[in-house]
């Protein structure tokens, strides 16, 4: 009795739907990129040079302990009002003479910052400080100079800073992009985001 053939599977369109296959998992998988904090680092320079001397008065100090607490200018302070008192020592414009602000609209109190050029912000925080108080801060701070340049430019030019960030970084925009960087560089130059992070304490 002869014996019947074994039935093969046609595997010739496997390769095809091995392909497509393929293909649908590139096009619909996500992949998450890593978030963090943009921060434009100064250029190396190969002299040593000391850092230039500074008015005690012209550092806040903020520090974040390890319970999340805020301890600004040696007090305790709630969160909610930490970017008010960045700003309020930024713009208070307490200098005289050369060191006089003329744009700034603060108090002018001769115990804080002499000008927003000389202001410096201080970040200190404890190694067990969790990250997302730590960021949380961070962005306060730096809304806090955002809101001064948004300020500035709307007097100067009629529109927010960060409106005027977010069009220069736009690779579809159709203005004049040197003017625009000039425009931005000004702003800066009013108010120079100056955050010193120390080394986190133990």
């Amino acid at each position: 009795m002869a014996k019947r053939p074994a039935p093969e599977v046609n595997a010739g369109s496997m390769a095809d739907i091995a392909f497509l296959l393929l293909i649908f998992f590139l096009v619909t998988t996500t992949i998450e990129t890593d978030s963090g904090i943009t921060r434009k680092l100064p250029p190396i320079d190969d002299e040593q040079q000391d850092p230039p001397p500074l008015k005690e008065k012209n550092i806040f100090i903020v520090l974040v302990n390890a319970k999340g607490d805020l301890l600004v200018e040696d007090e305790p302070m709630a969160f909610e009002d930490l970017r008010d008192a960045a700003i309020t020592f930024l713009d208070n414009g307490g200098g005289t003479g050369d060191e006089a602000c003329n744009y700034c609209q603060g108090p002018g109190d001769s115990n804080s910052s002499d000008n927003p050029v000389k202001a410096v912000i201080s970040l200190q925080n404890d190694r067990r400080t969790e990250y997302g108080t730590y960021i949380a801060v961070q962005n306060e701070l730096v809304a806090a100079y955002n809101e001064l340049r948004n300020r500035e430019a709307n007097r100067l030019y009629g529109v927010d800073f960060t409106d005027m960030e977010a069009a220069f970084n736009d690779p579809e925009f159709q203005g004049d992009v040197d003017k625009l960087k000039e425009r931005i560089k000004k702003i800066q130059e009013l108010f120079p985001q100056k955050l010193s992070e120390a080394e986190p304490k133990r």
